[in-house]
């Protein structure tokens, strides 16, 4: 780690905030009226350097998500990763996909079945299941990825045929809004995450139902959310190189 310069200041605010945030998922979980451990809290690193991750995970972290491919694989061997879940959660091209099945437990960004059919396509080339989240465009925003909520059954439909991909359940990002519209959203998703539940798709499962970031994870927990993804109320203000 010496090539970097450690911020004592900013490792003693990571271990304050991470400690706050997970005792506020806690909170959130139960006072929906869910057992406190139902929600897991994902450690989300994009931009952070090693040294703060690797506090977070000495905390008791054993969840991290990357967005981008390059930036996962470049720090990785700096991380100390035994027993830890990594996720895949930031957009990913086709192009990509090469790089990094295999190297991340879940990737929660499957936002078209072309995407899914490339990540079976390497996976079985692999002699490996990849194990994913159907990305949801529940704003449907043109610029945004992600799978438009009035297409989604029967893309998933397509991908439940897929011999090497195994969808665990929805992920969703909704647009940029306040916490009262934000659960609005939230309460959408998770009514998809249960018609698809009901529909019994061979191949497709519900357990995961990923929502939920620094500003609105606790509405995201109080619609049903069991994994949020918390990066800058754990680390700080992203900084971009």
């Amino acid at each position: 780690m010496g090539k970097y310069i450690i911020d004592e200041e900013r490792m003693k605010s990571v271990e304050e905030n991470y400690k706050r945030v997970l005792d506020n998922v806690k909170e959130c979980a139960v006072k929906a009226g869910r057992n406190e451990n139902e929600v897991r809290l994902m450690c989300v690193t994009k931009t952070v350097e090693p040294p703060y991750i690797n506090r977070a995970l000495e905390l008791g972290a054993d969840l991290i998500g990357e967005n981008r491919v390059q930036e996962y694989l470049g720090k990785r061997d700096e991380l100390e990763l035994n027993g830890v879940e990594k996720h895949l959660i930031g957009h990913l091209q086709t192009n990509k996909v090469r790089q990094i099945v295999g190297e991340v437990d879940m990737i929660e960004s499957v936002s078209s079945f072309k995407l899914a059919k490339e990540i079976s396509r390497v996976s079985a080339a692999r002699g490996i299941v990849t194990d994913c989240l159907a990305e949801v465009n529940i704003g449907e925003e043109e610029s945004k990825s992600g799978i438009m909520p009035q297409e989604l059954v029967d893309t998933l439909y397509q991908i439940s045929e897929l011999p090497a991909v195994r969808i665990k359940g929805l992920m969703a990002i909704p647009p940029i809004c306040d916490m009262d519209e934000a659960r609005r959203y939230f309460a959408m998703v998770r009514q998809y995450f249960i018609d698809i539940k009901d529909k019994k798709i061979d191949n497709i499962d519900m357990e995961i139902l990923s929502m939920g970031m620094s500003a609105d994870y606790p509405a995201a927990i109080a619609e049903g959310s069991n994994i949020v993804r918390v990066g800058s109320a754990i680390f700080g203000a992203r900084k971009y190189n």
